[in-house]
């Protein structure tokens, strides 16, 4: 196995480490920061979870936490962020389709720092939250996989892809092992008929990013996000790679929901992307 210089090759190495949670403050960051804490401390895989963010704590650290705000646009504070980190599991950045300058900033200018700060600390392993709008003009229905051709839907999916890309350059020439999630609609629960093949609920978010923080020699691999919905569009393939068994299913709200959704003349409809299909373009009209 490829491993970056002077990297730790062992769990009592990683256990003098931490373990960075970007986006920390998110919706997600949120739902993640206590599983995540739980591999912390005396006995755990790391020394300490380091909670990043641009925007402010609701809760303020606890046991085996450290707080880091830093912006993922600012090289030198990325750099400082990442010494000392044994792995990252990376969620921040913008997370909806938006103009592209701040995406830009976020999610390409910022993953590039995110991946050399890495390279220069010798941190072991990243867990990159990626989006199914990588592959989000895809229709409906239609299965695929992490091997078939990327179609992004957007800005948003063309920086996902991107960091996925960036996951293989330093796989490839440093050894930074990387896990891209193409998270599929992250909710309570599922709340159109598109979720019904799409939704990933909070608990198999977390089996999934436990998953791939803990499976060996992943190499760079990328793996669809979903729960184990019966209508789900996109394949399994990386699952039993990473030992992620999937325990939910969107189909317990099939009634509540079916009828909700885009009008069926409408792209937002006949595509994988759903609603981000019907936002932008942001740039000026011909």
């Amino acid at each position: 196995m490829r491993m970056a210089p002077d990297t730790p090759d062992t769990l009592t190495d990683a256990a003098t480490q931490a373990l960075l949670l970007t986006g920390a403050a998110g919706a997600l960051g949120c739902v993640l920061r206590l599983p995540l804490g739980r591999l912390c401390g005396g006995g755990q895989p790391y020394a300490a979870l380091r909670l990043s963010d641009r925007a402010a704590f609701a809760q303020p650290a606890g046991t085996h936490e450290q707080e880091s705000p830093c912006e993922l646009a600012d090289r030198t504070a990325m750099e400082s962020l990442l010494q000392g980190v044994a792995a990252v599991v990376h969620l921040g950045g913008v997370a909806v389709e938006s103009p592209f300058e701040p995406i830009c900033e976020a999610n390409i200018r910022g993953v590039f720092h995110l991946y050399e700060a890495a390279r220069l600390a010798g941190t072991r392993r990243i867990v990159l939250a990626s989006s199914n709008h990588v592959s989000g003009c895809y229709a409906q229905g239609q299965s695929i996989g992490p091997a078939d051709l990327p179609r992004p839907d957007g800005y948003y999916g063309v920086s996902k892809l991107f960091a996925e890309q960036m996951a293989q350059l330093y796989w490839d020439r440093y050894g930074i092992e990387s896990v891209c999630l193409r998270l599929g609609t992250v909710a309570a629960e599922p709340q159109d008929r598109r979720a019904l093949s799409t939704w990933l609920s909070f608990g198999d978010l977390e089996r999934l990013v436990l998953a791939a923080l803990s499976a060996k020699d992943v190499g760079c691999l990328t793996v669809y996000g979903v729960s184990a919905n019966p209508a789900r569009w996109w394949s399994e393939a990386g699952w039993a790679q990473l030992g992620y068994r999937p325990q939910d299913s969107a189909e317990a709200w099939r009634e509540q929901v079916q009828q909700l959704g885009q009008p069926a003349d409408s792209p937002m409809a006949r595509l994988q992307g759903g609603s981000f299909l019907g936002l932008g373009p942001f740039e000026r009209q011909p």
